[in-house]
């Protein structure tokens, strides 16, 4: 699985400009699937038929992150950009950035700044070494992300984008592992794109999967950071987070007792999860339609939103297998 986390997680991909990963992801699960396609919306939704008399489980992952966009440039080649999606400007001096054709460039502040204050991004700009806008290869409009490599460092993973890479590799490593394994439920394996402004991609794939269930696969804090405020019960390494609530949800109660039965009868470590703010594709999921049971299955993640993200190994096999377990039984809420 470090092969798969590693070229996902290095894939370019920020919201709207998923190409290069939709594809890396469709090579990785080449095989494991009945169907796949492109939707209108980038979404790569793939069929795994079940045996019969099951459900249309639904089992989404975004594969965008965050990132920057250029939106002016001016006569010495500096540009200045935009956020796409959640970014935290403290973080983002001094940290390398790759465009799409394969530029990289420095983010820099403006000697206006104070540097014993916390910067803006309207103070910051993207340097790719040259000295003049006709030397710029890029326009306003394209995009760049941050380019930290991921690395394993024991049970640790480093990452610019967990959020939410991690939680491909989860459904493509379920993919891999369910080859040959006869399951009763059709499974849609939907990775989607434009969560980070909006969930996008989830809303449009879940109106056409029109799934019987839905399952997002997704990052979430930790409580585990020095002084960490607010308080929060999950922690890194003690097993994957089960969603009870966050900034825009109320997971299916019903759909997670059957998720801790399964845990619990197949000895996988689990916490339950609430968060203060923020919400997943597993929202999408719940409104569409008629409504859908739905909830979130969480990786731990330290430095979410920040170029160098953190996630732990058995946190991520955890997520297989209760997935692999739940799967394997019938699904009744009711």
């Amino acid at each position: 699985m470090l092969e798969l986390a590693k070229r996902l997680t290095e894939a370019f991909g920020i919201s709207g400009f998923e190409e290069e990963i939709r594809a890396a992801i469709r090579e990785e699960i080449a095989g494991t699937v009945d169907d796949v396609r492109v939707d209108a919306l980038g979404n790569l939704v793939a069929l795994r038929r079940g045996t019969g008399g099951g459900k249309r489980v639904m089992l989404a992952a975004h594969m965008d992150q965050i990132g920057l966009m250029v939106t002016y440039i001016d006569e010495k080649g500096y540009m200045r950009f935009a956020p796409v999606g959640g970014i935290f400007p403290l973080t983002c001096w001094g940290t390398q950035v790759r465009f799409g054709d394969g530029t990289v460039g420095t983010v820099g502040l403006d000697g206006r700044a104070k540097r014993s204050e916390a910067p803006a991004l309207k103070d910051m700009f993207i340097d790719v070494g040259v000295s003049s806008r006709a030397d710029v290869k890029q326009k306003v409009g394209d995009v760049a992300t941050f380019i930290y490599p991921f690395v394993a460092q024991g049970n640790a993973w480093f990452a610019s984008n967990h959020d939410d890479r991690v939680g491909c590799i989860v459904l493509a490593q379920l993919l891999r592992e369910l080859k040959g394994v006869p399951i009763r439920h059709d499974l849609y394996a939907v990775f989607t794109t434009q969560e980070e402004v909006g969930l996008r991609g989830a809303t449009t794939s879940a109106y056409a999967v029109d799934p019987e269930i839905g399952i997002a696969l997704d990052v979430t804090l930790t409580g585990d950071l020095p002084y960490a405020t607010p308080a929060m019960e999950v922690a890194m390494g003690k097993g994957v987070a089960i969603k009870v609530q966050d900034g825009g949800m109320i997971s299916h109660s019903g759909l997670n007792k059957l998720l801790i039965a399964a845990a619990e009868g197949s000895g996988v470590p689990y916490q339950l999860e609430v968060l203060l703010g923020g919400t997943t594709d597993a929202r999408s999921m719940q409104v569409t339609r008629a409504g859908v049971p739905a909830t979130c299955l969480s990786i731990p993640s330290r430095h979410v939103h920040t170029p160098s993200q953190l996630v732990d190994r058995r946190d991520v096999e955890g997520a297989i297998a209760l997935l692999k377990a739940f799967l394997a039984g019938a699904i009744s809420l009711y």
